[in-house]
């Protein structure tokens, strides 16, 4: 966003999310499923998982390079019975869906440019973004519209509302005065469920065990709510729409709040820059706001494929930082490795981790094991900011 969101009076901003029952969140998990049963045991395999679902069927493809034998077949029926798809009564089941599997070797073009110095694994722009309105600094809107479908969950799945299925969709709206959250403008929820459920009974069990709950002192008298606006939703999942990994970029990130670099994560081992890299931005990003040096902070990073180091650094504070914008630059390249090897290695990205972040997004999660979510360099950053304006004070006190 730009200073114009700042200096606004009012400005609405709108985010969405789904639940884990999405038929692309489905996909997403498997995907991510089959990333971390190779990289259990063969963290140095190369894995770009690609993911399809539709009506009884799922088909797994993609480059995968690994000395691990993978039950591709196992993984998926077991990420679909952990979601929730079980009944027959669904047209997409865990038992009776069929999986098709068509995987081939990474390509040794890209293996070879890779190498043993872990240079980038593509070209690309990644971008991580942080802001300081909620305590995981993350946007509002994205925040709470996760909150939302965590909740869908979590209600279906200890049978407080035993009618709900898996599939689901939340949106919120909130009014901006100033740059600063307001008040809940409007929120969307879209739940799937049972047959013989009235309409009247499912808005006012959303909103009293998912929206209440979760948006609070952000809902006023004038805050629209809405609650399956189509009316009835019963089937759902892929068995209503097809699902594809990596669809559902915006919704993993930020709510169109920051910019997104355009490649998507689910699926991709850490040599893979699109993931690891936005990792890595957001890692900076939020250790920037946490150390009070901006308000607002979006990290760039551009790739070059095999090259060890990363073409571009740059930092956007929107004019929100607290010292000059050079000396933010330059704590960023002294405090920060952001070579794909010192990504790795810093968050400690060889690990089984992943499936978690394939639903409900992929930051400002405490829920889950998370190093891009840490704020280890926060203090670091602090102190070395205050010795750089300390010694531009006395670089101008001698010029004087």
């Amino acid at each position: 966003m730009t200073m114009t969101f700042m200096s606004s009076p009012s400005l609405l901003v709108t985010s969405e999310s789904v639940t884990e029952g999405h038929p692309d969140k489905v996909c997403d998990q498997i995907a991510d499923a089959i990333l971390d049963e190779i990289i259990a045991h063969d963290p140095d395999g190369h894995v770009a998982c690609e993911v399809v679902s539709t009506t009884g069927l799922v088909m797994i493809t993609g480059e995968i390079s690994t000395s691990h034998h993978v039950d591709y077949t196992k993984i998926a029926r077991e990420v679909i019975a952990d979601i929730g798809y079980t009944k027959p009564e669904y047209a997409f089941d865990a038992i009776s869906c069929g999986v098709i599997v068509s995987v081939k070797e990474q390509s040794k073009e890209i293996s070879n440019a890779v190498g043993e110095d872990e240079g980038a694994g593509d070209q690309g722009i990644m971008l991580g973004f942080a802001c300081n309105e909620t305590p995981e600094l993350m946007p509002l809107p994205i925040n709470l519209a996760h909150r939302l479908c965590l909740r869908l969950a979590q209600v279906r799945k200890e049978k407080t509302l035993t009618y709900l299925r898996p599939d689901g969709k939340s949106q919120v709206t909130i009014e901006y005065e100033f740059g600063k959250p307001k008040r809940a403008h409007a929120v969307v929820i879209a739940a799937q469920h049972d047959t013989g459920v009235s309409e009247k009974q499912l808005w006012d069990d959303i909103n009293e065990h998912v929206i209440k709950p979760v948006l609070g002192r952000w809902v006023d008298d004038k805050t629209e709510v809405h609650v399956n606006r189509s009316g009835s939703f019963i089937l759902g999942g892929p068995a209503a729409d097809s699902g594809l990994s990596g669809r559902k970029n915006i919704v993993d990130t930020y709510g169109a709040v920051g910019r997104h670099g355009g490649g998507s994560y689910s699926g991709k081992d850490p040599s893979k820059v699109d993931r690891s890299a936005s990792y890595a931005a957001r890692w900076v990003a939020k250790n920037l706001v946490a150390a009070e040096l901006a308000e607002r902070c979006e990290v760039e990073l551009s790739y070059a494929i095999g090259h060890p180091q990363p073409i571009g650094v740059s930092v956007e504070t929107f004019g929100t930082h607290k010292i000059n914008h050079g000396a933010i630059q330059q704590l960023v390249r002294d405090h920060f490795d952001l070579s794909p090897k010192g990504i790795i290695r810093d968050l400690k990205l060889r690990r089984a981790i992943y499936r978690p972040t394939a639903s409900y997004g992929h930051f400002g999660r405490v829920d889950i094991d998370a190093p891009w979510e840490e704020t280890n360099k926060a203090d670091e950053l602090r102190a070395a900011a205050a010795k750089l304006g300390a010694e531009a004070k006395a670089g101008e006190a001698q010029r004087a």
